[in-house]
């Protein structure tokens, strides 16, 4: 029996005991899972649409990006190990006012994320079995999803992950060398600069791709995989950063389909998901049907894994917010059994049908927009705040270059957030 595999204590939650002292790349997992969830099939289309407009220029906020990202859920993850407490225990010993704030927020966003969620993955499905309506193929997408989750242990729900984030790359990465990247220019892509009208865009790669709420749910995702002390902390920095240094991969991907796909071309496209079925567009009248169709799996590959990631660890998040409303000081292990992670996968699915009938209402949107431009700066400020202080020994506080990274993020979310809300109550 391999000595990797999880165990589980008496109450059934996998323990996987002290880490083996070697076969270490095949435990990787839950970096993988939230890698695929941060990336929508909206940050695809932000992607191409930098690429597009300014071509390599931008390739270098890609990178950083990637780097922010990896501070971010290593920093989520340490806290985990390093106390045995989970981020809502954190968040909650700075003051009530973190659990004011963040409920409000996970109701309200879940709300209008999982009408978001399911339209984007009723997309492509619409595209490649017009059968059925859109908002059909988005009830089916949601409702499955939900049942997957409730229904299968972490093992299956991982696996799935990575077979999702295994067809984007395989795909996005072979469309990426079929159009033929230009070295040269991606190389000079990788120097800083800011081309006239590209701060919007600058900030939203480095930003916006693979950084969500679900970030926070990187520490959950590697209890449920088993790791629970700080013994574990070098497979979950290496676990973390395999799984960034392939959505780089795949970000860079995606700038090379704009730049020399549609930039080279001066083709535009439209805002939001509907922008890779233009793509899909440009895609079959270049290289044919089947290149074509393949993108479409990958575009479905890409918002499944989003749905799944999101109705998994966000629903973890909320039943460790009821759990810490409650005052539970007990276990803080098999939270997906709870009834609070049932209720809000329910939330996810059912309640945000409405919206697939009537849109989104505008002043819904002005609060959803609110709320979460300020959750990453919340994310990365706290986690300063956080290992930097006494709540986490000494051994496993920040350094230097965690402090770095973590103050550059958070001024930059910070930027972004100012950035969303100007553009909300502007109307831009």
């Amino acid at each position: 029996m391999d000595d990797s595999s999880p165990r589980s204590d008496v109450s059934g939650v996998p323990d996987a005991g002290a880490p083996p002292s070697h076969g270490h790349w095949k435990l990787i997992g839950p970096g993988i899972v939230a890698a695929a969830t941060g990336v929508g099939a909206g940050d695809l289309v932000a992607t191409l649409i930098a690429g597009s407009r300014f071509g390599y220029a931008l390739l270098w906020a890609a990178v950083i990006g990637c780097i922010v990202k990896i501070a971010l859920a290593e920093g989520s993850a340490r806290y985990h190990l390093a106390t045995g407490s989970t981020m809502l225990d954190g968040w909650r010993s700075l003051g009530r006012w973190t659990s004011w704030y963040f409920g409000i927020y996970i109701i309200i966003w879940g709300f209008v994320y999982g009408a978001t969620a399911m339209s984007a993955t009723a997309l492509p499905l619409a595209a490649l079995f017009p059968f059925l309506p859109l908002w059909a193929w988005a009830m089916i997408s949601g409702l499955s999803c939900a049942a997957f989750v409730a229904f299968n242990r972490y093992e299956v729900f991982e696996n799935t992950m990575k077979i999702c984030i295994g067809v984007m790359f395989v795909i996005v990465v072979g469309v990426a060398i079929l159009v033929g990247p230009n070295v040269g220019e991606a190389i000079a892509g990788l120097v800083p600069s800011i081309p006239e009208g590209s701060a919007f865009y600058t900030l939203g790669l480095i930003g916006g791709v693979g950084g969500t709420i679900t970030m926070a749910s990187y520490g959950y995702w590697v209890n449920a995989k088993g790791w629970r002390t700080p013994a574990w902390m070098g497979i979950m920095r290496l676990d973390n950063r395999v799984a960034y240094v392939v959505t780089g991969i795949f970000v860079i991907s995606m700038l090379i389909v704009g730049a020399e796909l549609l930039y080279t071309a001066q083709i535009a496209l439209t805002s939001g998901d509907r922008g890779l079925l233009d793509l899909r567009a440009v895609l079959a009248e270049r290289f044919g049907g089947t290149v074509a169709t393949l993108f479409l799996v990958g575009f479905f590959a890409t918002a499944i894994s989003s749905i799944l990631g999101v109705w998994n660890g966000v629903s973890l998040l909320f039943a460790d917010f009821v759990r810490n409303m409650r005052g539970d000081t007990g276990s803080r292990v098999g939270l997906e059994k709870t009834p609070a992670f049932r209720f809000y996968l329910f939330w996810l699915t059912i309640p945000p049908m409405v919206l697939l009938y009537f849109g989104r209402p505008f002043l819904l949107v002005i609060i959803y927009g609110a709320l979460g431009a300020f959750f990453m700066p919340f994310l990365a400020l706290t986690l300063i705040w956080l290992l930097n202080s006494k709540r986490v020994p000494v051994e496993w506080r920040s350094g230097w270059l965690s402090n770095c990274l973590l103050g550059i993020s958070a001024l930059l979310f910070i930027v972004l957030s100012a950035n969303e809300i100007v553009r909300l109550f502007s109307g831009g």
